[in-house]
């Protein structure tokens, strides 16, 4: 077997470039989404609802893209077509999203916002998948570990972006932050136009400066890949052949997403009322959005912390092994989330983020480094669709129970849903000692 060329670091930034403007987009959508549906009259109880559109369009899609992406050969690429028309239909639904007047004649504004959640989510999960594979489809494994890091290292600037920008528009340019019940305020329907926008030339970026392998390039490199074959497994036949290693992580999937969905749903009301005093139902208050603002830039902050340590992500993991680190960076995520309880001012929650946004790095890169190697190069794609399920069941089970665990067990106070998520974390630090082994095939 022919060894894969050595990669610049340029040649790895630009493989990974557009997820910068996706990330950008999702981060937006994370910090801001319950925020519009809220502002579109959704009651506070039935938003985990809402966010189930996420994990159900990645459980649906993702396996399907990485499949077809599998065995698509054309003059664009292997991997590119499916990143470019994802971007396409993202872009559109981020300049749709906060503008429910387009069609509130025909629909209610808060059925018209969740349309647009479940195409941004779409688009996103078609973009996803093709970048996960392409790191692995062009980097020689010596390059494993620097190729996800730098990916991750993207992830975070384009998160940093997207959750700042509402905050930055209000504070430093003067942008409108508050709306009528029913509307969206400016500074988030401009903030969702220049992510859309950014995530369309970013994505573009990596369409014009990427070459992937053709096909006898990638039979070179790869021999023992027969490229016809992916036309002979059925999806239920390729997922119980999936190697033992996907199955263990699935543990540490599990535990890890159930936290960070808890976090995207909940944080923007339990800081509302832990720091700021609103009331439960509190949604269109300058109090609330305030708060809102400040849990943008929270989010931002620990994109900024997990880009400054995924620049050393690739050593450590080199030096203490995937496993070890990825446990560790799970354990101080949650400590990150505990912490949130035990704060009362909003500037020392920035502490919080530090554990947050080390286990966000982790979470980005280890599973996929671990698995990199582990996987056949030609259902590369498939593959990791598939452990993209690892992803999607947790918050699809966070998205049913969430809303009853909050009205039952913790009384409306949604910062105990923090707690939870810290508890969670701390589970899956644990299971990643417990059940992942990194040799393992």
């Amino acid at each position: 077997m022919s060894k894969k060329p050595k990669l610049s670091f340029w040649q790895i930034w630009n493989l990974s470039f557009g997820f910068l403007g996706v990330q950008a987009g999702f981060a937006l959508q994370n910090a801001n989404v319950s925020r519009i549906l809220s502002n579109y009259g959704a009651d506070l109880h039935h938003l985990s609802y809402f966010w189930l559109v996420a994990p159900i369009m990645g459980l649906i899609i993702q396996p399907w893209v990485g499949a077809a992406s599998d065995m698509t050969w054309t003059k664009m690429g292997r991997r590119k077509p499916f990143i470019f028309g994802g971007a396409i239909a993202a872009t559109l639904g981020m300049f749709f999203m906060p503008n429910s007047h387009i069609a509130i004649a025909i629909i209610p504004p808060v059925a018209f916002g969740a349309i647009m959640l479940a195409l941004m989510d779409a688009s996103f999960n078609v973009t996803f998948q093709p970048f996960r594979s392409l790191v692995a489809d062009m980097t020689p494994e010596e390059q494993t570990n620097t190729g996800y890091s730098v990916q991750t290292l993207l992830i975070n600037l384009g998160a940093v972006i997207g959750s700042f920008l509402p905050f930055v528009l209000t504070n430093w340019i003067g942008v409108k932050n508050t709306a009528p019940e029913g509307s969206v305020p400016p500074s988030v329907i401009w903030s969702f136009y220049i992510g859309g926008s950014l995530l369309l030339i970013s994505v573009l970026w990596t369409v014009f400066t990427t070459k992937e392998y053709n096909p006898e390039e990638f039979k070179i490199f790869n021999p023992s890949a027969d490229n016809g074959s992916n036309e002979k497994k059925s999806f239920w036949q390729t997922l119980t052949s999936v190697p033992n290693i996907m199955w263990k992580l699935s543990v540490v999937q599990f535990f890890s997403w159930f936290a960070l969905f808890t976090m995207w749903v909940y944080t923007t009301p339990a800081v509302a009322q832990h720091i700021w005093g609103t009331a439960i139902k509190d949604s269109v208050s300058p109090e609330y959005n305030e708060a809102a603002n400040w849990v943008g830039v929270l989010f931002g902050l620990y994109s900024v912390f997990a880009a400054i340590f995924a620049i050393f992500l690739d050593k450590v993991a080199n030096h203490f092994g995937r496993v070890k680190t990825y446990s560790l960076s799970l354990l101080m995520g949650g400590l990150g989330y505990l912490s949130i309880y035990l704060f009362t001012s909003q500037y020392a929650l920035i502490l919080s983020m530090i554990g947050v946004g080390i286990a966000w790095a982790a979470i980005l890169a280890m599973p996929y480094a671990i698995l990199a190697r582990l996987l056949p190069a030609e259902r590369m794609g498939v593959y990791m669709g598939i452990f993209n399920i690892t992803v999607v069941v947790p918050q699809i089970v966070s998205g049913l129970l969430l809303g009853n665990i909050l009205r039952f067990v913790f009384h409306e106070k949604a910062i105990y849903m923090i707690v939870l998520a810290g508890l969670s974390m701390f589970v899956a630090s644990a299971s990643a000692i417990v059940f992942v082994k990194e040799k393992q095939a």
